[in-house]
């Protein structure tokens, strides 16, 4: 929401969820009655493409979500380094509103416009028109339009909900109050509406100025650079017809430059052009590659679990994994031909999230691998192969440590990493699993004074290992359990099995120590706190 909300902010349909989609029932049920009394034949152009142009705006955009939060998370080639909150992802869920929006107002146009019903499939005169009206008036009023949105007044009630998002996504593009949409529309019905009175208009033209709309807005919101440099080289009149994502980047970080829709040209004339838009679209070309210091190396769960990536679909991937949902399982075949192209195709682990705490860079990479692959024994080599691969590339990289999540740490697979420790002694990477990070924890929860520490079992992987590094450090570490006391000390070196006790006597002084202790501590908060209740009490005079 704006900082603001003024009138018109809400969309109609806000209250509805998904059941917003029930708004376009009345084309439905139209073309439904049409059909059923008149037959196809009644059907004519103009009609049959309402439906089907929005369809394709939205797997349009969908294409954009996954290669944009694709190309984010590994590409060196981003412009804001910074990562995207929750809040935004919870804000832009409903980039969809606007696809509604136009396709209820492209209906209304049909039925209030009788001579829409005649068009034919293209017109070049028309397009011609279609992009010089564009060029002109549209750019012009927007330009102007949207410098009035940074006024304190409008932006503060309606623009600042855009300019929450400082790192864009290709679907920030369409993320206004509804009061703005209503402008943007107008303005873009500008060039349509004048071929349909000049008589010239074409259905076809309608569709691709629509998706040049929504190209130009994904590709300008995208935080990475992808606009190659020999395009202005070939002709440089171009830099003044077209944006880039850095270009409009510096709108989103300044604010108050580069206000273009997609020609800078009204920038360059009303000097509003930030300074900084050719050296941040050449820096953001030649890019910086991360060197991250943690990299944990997971796999796919189950077929469904590929929605829930960054890649995915975003209205899926921002809530809990439920695949009790009915439109997850119309969606299976997808997720089924996604699982033979990884398998066919997945050569290397690819880079799904990068995570940034403080000083520490992380990233999350996944073997294209489901969970049901890994029973498979004639897979494992396979699998092992892009495990492998993938520790060596975080080697070469410059990579601190690497996890192995899940199943990629199994013992039947790689004994918990040991295969590719042994086969690579020198490795400057180093090789964790879950457990030695479990381990680390353990360890980092134990007083640096501790003396003794209570082992209650030391059967499981964590437990001895604990128990190991405890005693390497002189930490007494007591068990009551004779047979896996004897287990374990056979285990470890004899400068460390020493330090290993197995004696009812020591825990239960152990025990009483730790009581003792307990007392103590409480009752030294209770006489502080009778102190602090003796301090506030007033003293009469």
């Amino acid at each position: 929401m704006a900082t603001r909300p003024g009138p018109l902010t809400e969309w109609p349909w806000q209250r509805m969820g998904n059941f917003k989609y029930l708004v376009m029932a009345p084309v439905v049920v139209h073309g439904a009655y049409r059909v059923m009394n008149k037959g196809w034949g009644d059907i004519d152009l103009a009609y049959s493409l309402i439906l089907p142009s929005l369809a394709l705006r939205m797997i349009h955009n969908q294409i954009w979500i996954s290669l944009s939060r694709y190309q984010t998370a590994r590409s060196k080639h981003r412009i804001v380094d910074r990562g995207i909150e929750f809040d935004q992802v919870d804000r832009e869920r409903g980039w969809d509103d606007q696809i509604v929006f136009n396709g209820l107002l492209f209906y209304v146009g049909y039925l209030a416009m009788p001579s829409v019903r005649r068009f034919p499939l293209w017109r070049t005169d028309g397009a011609v028109a279609t992009a010089l009206l564009h060029a002109g008036p549209v750019e012009f009023l927007y330009y102007w339009f949207h410098r009035a949105l940074h006024h304190h007044f409008l932006y503060s009630r309606y623009h600042s909900h855009h300019h929450a998002s400082i790192v864009t996504e290709p679907i920030t593009s369409v993320i206004h109050p509804f009061g703005e949409h209503i402008v943007y529309f107008t303005l873009f019905a500008i060039p349509m509406l004048s071929t349909v009175y000049m008589g010239n208009g074409s259905a076809l033209v309608f569709v691709l100025y629509i998706v040049y709309i929504d190209f130009m807005n994904n590709m300008g919101h995208c935080n990475f650079e992808l606009v190659p440099k020999w395009m202005f080289q070939v002709f440089p009149p171009l830099k003044y017809l077209m944006y880039t994502p850095s270009f409009h980047s510096l709108h989103h970080t300044q604010f108050r430059t580069n206000y273009s829709l997609f020609m800078p040209f009204y920038d360059y004339i009303y000097s509003t052009m930030d300074k900084a838009s050719d050296e941040l679209y050449e820096n953001s070309l030649k890019g910086t590659e991360e060197t991250p210091d943690l990299v944990h190396l997971t796999h796919m769960t189950n077929l469904q679990s590929a929605y829930h990536l960054r890649v995915g679909f975003a209205s899926i991937a921002s809530k809990p994994s439920d695949n009790s949902e009915w439109y997850m399982w119309t969606l299976w075949p997808l997720a089924w031909l996604s699982m033979v192209v990884a398998w066919i195709y997945g050569s290397s682990a690819f880079v799904v999230e990068r995570i940034k705490l403080k000083k520490m860079k992380m990233q999350t990479w996944v073997v294209p691998r489901y969970n049901f692959q890994y029973g498979l024994t004639w897979d494992r080599e396979s699998i092992n192969d892009l495990i492998e691969k993938a520790i060596l590339d975080a080697d070469v990289r410059g990579v601190k440590v690497l996890s192995l999540g899940l199943l990629n740490q199994a013992k039947q697979l790689n004994g918990n990493g040991e295969l590719f420790r042994q086969k690579y002694p020198k490795l400057g990477v180093r090789i964790v699993d879950g457990s030695g990070l479990a381990i680390g924890v353990v360890l980092k929860s134990i007083p640096s004074d501790a003396k003794q520490v209570f082992l209650h079992t030391g059967t499981c992987k964590i437990a001895r290992a604990v128990a190991m590094a405890l005693c390497g450090k002189g930490i007494q570490v007591i068990m009551n359990r004779k047979k896996e006391y004897d287990m374990l000390k056979s285990q470890m070196p004899e400068n460390r099995a020493s330090y290993l006790k197995c004696s009812s006597n020591d825990i239960t002084k152990f025990m009483a120590d730790l009581a003792s202790r307990e007392d103590r501590r409480q009752r030294t908060e209770d006489g502080t706190k009778r102190n602090s209740v003796r301090s506030n009490i007033a003293v009469p005079p």
